[in-house]
């Protein structure tokens, strides 16, 4: 918890900086988080072993492997000298936002998230591939492609990453209003707070993508995914107006289809 809430720090912190510099961020905190739980592993272990060796001569099991257990013990407090180091290195990092940019790779484009008549994971819509944006950045805006960024963010979704997703996401929002990929972003920030179970988020992401973007191909699902929080919330009525919803004005739809499906549970 306490790297989760250091990480969203650091987000907050380069909210003025370009999007390369939100990547770069992002990217060398992962690498530290990742070496102080490779430590922080190797210390339980270490303790573990400790702590039988402890049992041991209490019980009288054994010759006191005094040698073994002293040595164990220093490897813990090496380990720990590390951990402080990187706490340090994740505790500056929160303090600086001018990290040299690098251009991250493009990431896969988002694929199309429903096959036909097989409800994906979220219950995503189908011809959702989007169309490639300019490759060049868009004047006034950060160093990085609209379209490269919504992929990392999406990557981050898919990793199951859901706190950076929705950073990534927000950032886009912020970096490129009115980009293409704009409604998409709304849906899987929506998706995003779903899987964490803030239904009252996700419900707020989901309805100001219907409300701002009528015509986009996510509408549907995210009418779906509507009447699918408002059934789970206990909002029986909500949820059948949604559902009904989307049987009406996307009758050709998967979703469509899924909404007929959950209508029947919720009788």
């Amino acid at each position: 918890m306490m790297m989760h809430a250091i990480l969203l720090m650091l987000l907050i912190t380069v909210g003025c900086a370009k999007h390369a510099d939100f990547v770069q961020v992002r990217d060398e905190v992962r690498q530290v988080a990742k070496g102080q739980e490779q430590d922080r592993k190797q210390v339980v272990d270490l303790q573990n072993r400790v702590s039988a060796m402890d049992a041991r001569l209490e019980s009288k099991q054994g010759p006191p492997p005094s040698t073994e257990n002293a040595a164990l013990r220093a490897k813990i407090e090496q380990l720990s000298e590390r951990l402080k180091i990187l706490e340090g290195r994740l505790t500056r990092l929160s303090e600086t936002s001018n990290l040299p940019m690098t251009r991250p790779e493009p990431a896969p484009i988002e694929p199309p998230s429903m096959a036909a008549g097989e409800p994906s994971r979220q219950s995503s819509p189908a011809k959702l591939a989007p169309l490639p944006e300019p490759v060049l950045p868009l004047p006034g805006t950060p160093d990085i492609s609209p379209t490269s960024a919504y992929n990392l963010a999406y990557n981050d979704y898919l990793d199951g990453r859901y706190e950076l997703a929705i950073a990534g996401f927000e950032r886009f929002l912020k970096d490129f209003p009115g980009a293409s990929l704009e409604p998409s972003a709304k849906y899987w920030i929506g998706e995003s707070h779903y899987s964490q179970k803030d239904y009252a988020k996700a419900a707020q992401a989901f309805e100001s993508l219907v409300n701002d973007h009528p015509r986009s191909d996510k509408v549907a699902p995210a009418l779906f995914k509507l009447g699918v929080i408002a059934a789970e919330t206990g909002d029986v009525r909500k949820a059948r107006l949604y559902l009904k919803r989307v049987v009406e004005e996307f009758s050709g739809s998967n979703e469509a289809k899924l909404a007929k499906n959950k209508l029947a549970e919720i009788r």
